[in-house]
């Protein structure tokens, strides 16, 4: 590198964001994660001893230090290390890579270690291209990731690779960010005269909702947006930390881990009949800008999955509101989506509607039998057939419309439904019990 690009490479290095130059160097700056890197844990012995010779897998929310822990690795470690971003490097940029590693593994007996940020948006193909070398030790694979690896890493190299999961910082932990970048006087704003409240500093660390880049952002916007006063101090007050980020930066993709767990712990707080829990996973999910139609989808399934017979008109009451929502729009149709939520968690729950699935499951195990002579349609039967077995006893003809006769082809036991006799369905109990009883 010459005297000029250094000079670039300084400039660069001044002018970025304060959330890139706050990154952490070492591990003892590094903040959060201690079950992955707290003192005698494995990973950490292995950075510093750089005896990092597995691959890995880092998975968790953005924000909470994958790339950071990967940058010290790169300070620590005497192995070549290589970068590659899986949104913009390809199969050509990987091999390229591969093909340098192999020679410099031969040549000098150098280690490489490569970091595939964002490798969840590989395909399987791109991921293929990994294997031969991860297996063979030429390359020493960090990949990051913000999706479930079990379903976006394809399971030969994630069996190759040890998986840590990060977790979410804590206020607290993006507190003492916040004050290491009010106090840093190379990379933060240690020379100039700033001066942030505490709870101007709480306020931007519990929006940030456990990402600290978005509370490094909010900070910088703050102090470089507020003018000195007649002392010459820019004060970070409540007001302008709330000027600076003004809604909570919710963690969510909608194809992502946050999607799904957020839907589910939606449906099981309305199968557990727990309104208020049920309300505030759905607020979390439109405030997010999940898709209402995707909402509504989810109610009608539990409708009849989970609430069933108890409430037949829950289904109904769900469906008329999902479509006043396609007349209403947004923000009046968040009262239909509140509505279907409530009057699900608030009803009657039976899951009797699975009896479609025993059924299933005995017709795949044992086979379809053909129902007895006198249910089939006259015109398929053989001359003769239909003389040849009981007759057909039609319901209406006697008390109560119901006459008792076999309606389940010869040997299927049946047995499937069973009314949980909660809601409506104890009346459907007591229905069936007497004619139960007739027969």
């Amino acid at each position: 590198m010459d005297l000029f690009e250094h000079s670039r490479q300084e400039q660069i290095r001044r002018e970025a964001p304060l959330a890139a130059r706050m990154r952490p160097r070492t591990l003892d700056e590094f903040i959060g994660q201690e079950q992955i890197i707290g003192e005698g844990r494995l990973l950490r012995r292995a950075i510093i001893s750089d005896r990092l010779f597995s691959s890995i897998i880092f998975w968790g929310p953005p924000g909470v230090g994958k790339t950071t822990l990967a940058a010290v690795i790169a300070q620590t470690t005497q192995a070549r290390f290589e970068t590659l971003n899986a949104v913009l490097d390809g199969v050509a940029d990987l091999r390229k890579l591969v093909q340098a590693a192999t020679e410099r593994r031969a040549m000098y007996g150098t280690r490489t270690i490569l970091m595939v940020d964002e490798i969840h948006r590989w395909n399987k193909a791109q991921q293929d291209g990994l294997l031969p070398v991860v297996e063979d030790g030429t390359v020493t694979l960090i990949g990051a990731t913000t999706e479930n690896p079990f379903f976006s890493i394809i399971g030969p190299l994630l069996s190759r690779s040890r998986l840590f999961r990060f977790e979410t910082l804590t206020v607290p932990q993006i507190t003492e960010m916040l004050r290491r970048a009010l106090a840093d006087p190379e990379r933060g704003y240690g020379q100039r005269a700033v001066q942030a409240d505490e709870d101007a500093l709480a306020h931007l660390a519990d929006l940030a909702d456990g990402d600290v880049r978005t509370a490094l952002n909010a900070l910088e916007l703050a102090v470089e947006s507020t003018p000195p006063d007649a002392d010459g101090v820019c004060r970070v007050t409540l007001a302008v930390a709330e000027e600076s980020i003004q809604r909570r930066a919710m963690q969510y993709d909608k194809s992502g881990d946050e999607h799904y767990n957020t839907i589910s712990a939606f449906i099981k707080s309305i199968r557990g009949t727990d309104p208020d829990a049920a309300l505030y996973y759905l607020a979390k999910m439109v405030a997010a800008g999940e898709d209402p139609r995707f909402i509504f989808r989810r109610l009608l399934i539990a409708a009849a999955e989970d609430v069933g017979l108890a409430s037949p008109m829950a289904i109904v009451v769900v469906l008329a509101c999902a479509q006043a929502f396609e007349w209403v729009g947004m923000p009046e149709g968040q009262f239909h989506l509140a509505e279907a939520t409530l009057y699900l968690a608030t009803s009657a729950k039976s899951n009797s509607t699975g009896a479609y699935w025993e059924a299933l499951r005995y017709l795949e195990e044992h086979g379809y039998e053909p129902p007895p002579l006198y249910l089939r349609d006259k015109n398929t039967l053989l001359k003769g057939e239909a003389a040849s077995g009981p007759a057909y006893q039609y319901p209406h003809d006697y008390p109560g419309g119901w006459v008792a006769q076999r309606y389940l082809p010869d040997g299927v036991p049946g047995g499937w439904y069973r009314p949980r006799g909660y809601g409506y369905e104890q009346r459907i109990v007591e229905f069936l019990s007497k004619h139960q009883e007739k027969k």
